[in-house]
């Protein structure tokens, strides 16, 4: 009679950033009591997983060093770097799954907490799903450098942020100006990115480089004294929130008494970015960017300018339009450079609108409001479906959080009757998903089915798509808030070499 031996139990266990101190007890229970314990290594190294845990190991304990094939991008594996590693850590889990079926349990060791930028989830992807599994966290090396340092990170209602210091250096910089207290972590060959992200956003005084963590060899210092050619990869940088956080309190500070008008000429700039690409944002613009000391806007615009020494970052929400201007005037008026932003044109369904509105009240009036043009969704969608806006068009927005359907209906109709050009943004959002359909149908009653239609979405993006169909055709699920739809005239026409409407009318 046979019989079926039940699968052992897979363990991630975190051993913490170095100090065999710094293991749970719950870890060490489970080494202690492991038939295999698995761990993780550079190609001739050491694995320090198992150097912080090999005093707790069984005797008669069978080890599994799962030795890593590369541990930089270089590679001749035809599926790149990513395809290497995925063939690794296949490998590697079946290995662990022979041991696993025939009843043993396995400890796989993890250096700081399994689930943090750890080689532990790639294993648990593969066997969490078929073995009982169980993980175990690990004091992750960060909260040991904020240690070493004696660096309280962040305080009742900061934001931390973790970072990987292999982000581009813009994107670096722009999340540091945007966070309190910071991490970065995936040192190395990226320190001098990182250093420079740092300067950029105003956070270099403020961040300590931290060096094995907890370990023997421990040491720190400011990250503006490392010497960027002696960075090994157990090492991390702490930006604490102190330093944001007296920066806004001297700002709110300097706001409450600040209420007297500039003496010097007081001045605010909306400004257009374009429809997403650097290249789409004009001269003019980018200059302007490159001179004031504080942007305002919606918050993915806002992410949109390159953080540099001295900029401050104003974001909000996309509903408070009026709020907004309001609050960049008041800096303009107290004499700082400003400038609000927002996608595409301002002065098209943008910001700039906002900002007159706001201008109103007398308390601004010695602020003066200059509007730099951007290049505008519209443009870009015509441009690369060919000259659809060749002779008269309108544009309209489909959204009604500002005027009544009843509204836009009439002046879809208006559009229809005249044989204009159509080119609506805003066509779909998450909480409008039958208004695309519902002005087809409008448009249909004066329309000819076989009307050319155009959807680009993402334009200027990498994820950018262009549909021409017609208005029969047109499809209103497959169009959402990233999209703007372009209607064309009776004589608008589709030929090899695009889409146009002839600036003539017969």
């Amino acid at each position: 009679m046979s019989t079926v031996t039940a699968p052992g139990r897979f363990a991630g266990v975190g051993v913490g950033p170095g100090d065999p101190e710094l293991l749970t007890l719950k870890a060490a229970r489970l080494i202690g009591r492991a038939d295999v314990i698995a761990y993780h290594s550079a190609r001739g190294r050491q694995s320090n997983a198992r150097r912080i845990a090999a005093g707790l190991f069984p005797a008669g304990v069978v080890e599994e060093q799962l030795v890593y094939p590369v541990t930089t991008g270089a590679t001749d594996h035809p599926g790149g770097y990513t395809g290497v590693l995925a063939e690794f850590y296949e490998e590697s889990a079946a290995r662990l799954a022979v041991h696993l079926d025939e009843g043993r349990n396995v400890v796989l060791l993890a250096e700081g907490d399994p689930l943090f930028y750890g080689s532990y989830m790639y294993m648990h992807d593969r066997l969490s799903e078929k073995y009982p599994t169980e993980i175990v966290p690990g004091v992750p090396a960060f909260l040991a450098a904020t240690a070493a340092t004696g660096s309280p990170l962040v305080r009742q209602t900061d934001v931390l942020t973790v970072l990987p210091g292999t982000l581009p250096e813009s994107e670096l910089a722009r999340r540091l100006a945007d966070t309190d207290g910071a991490i970065i972590m995936k040192l190395g060959r990226t320190f001098p990115v990182v250093r420079r992200a740092l300067a950029a956003a105003g956070r270099l005084d403020h961040a300590l480089y931290v060096e094995r963590a907890s370990m023997p060899e421990q040491r720190w210092q400011p990250v503006a004294d490392v010497d960027e050619t002696k960075v090994p990869y157990f090492s991390l940088i702490v930006v604490t929130g102190d330093s944001l956080n007296g920066r806004r309190s001297r700002d709110a500070s300097e706001a409450a008494e600040a209420r007297v008008p500039s003496t010097g000429a007081a001045e605010l700039l909306v400004v257009g970015l374009g429809p997403g690409p650097d290249g789409w944002l004009t001269p003019e613009a980018a200059a302007a960017l490159a001179e004031v000391d504080h942007v305002v806007g919606y918050g993915p615009y806002i992410n949109r300018v390159p953080q540099r020494p001295g900029l401050t970052r104003h974001a909000s929400g996309n509903t408070v339009e009026v709020d907004r201007a309001r609050f960049a005037l008041e800096l303009a008026r107290r004499g700082e450079k400003v400038a609000v932003v927002s996608g595409g044109d301002a002065g098209i369904f943008g910001m700039a609108a906002a900002v007159f509105e706001a201008a109103e009240d007398p308390a601004f009036a010695e602020v003066s409001v200059r509007v730099l043009p951007g290049v505008s969704a519209v443009q870009a969608v015509a441009a690369r479906a060919g000259a659809p806006i060749g002779a008269d068009f309108a544009v309209l927005s489909l959204s009604d959080r500002l005027k009544p359907w009843e509204v836009i209906e009439r002046r879809l109709r208006a559009v229809a009757e005249a044989d204009l050009v159509l080119a609506v943004y805003n066509p779909a959002s998450r909480s409008r998903t039958g208004q695309v359909a519902t002005a087809r149908d409008v448009l249909l009653k004066y329309r000819s089915p076989d009307t050319v239609a155009v959807v680009g979405r993402d334009v200027g993006r990498a994820e950018e798509s262009l549909t021409v169909t017609t208005l029969g055709e047109l499809d209103p699920a497959a169009i959402d808030m990233k999209c703007l739809l372009i209607v064309g005239a009776s004589s608008t026409r589709v030929s090899s070499t695009g889409v146009w409407t002839p600036r003539y009318v017969r």
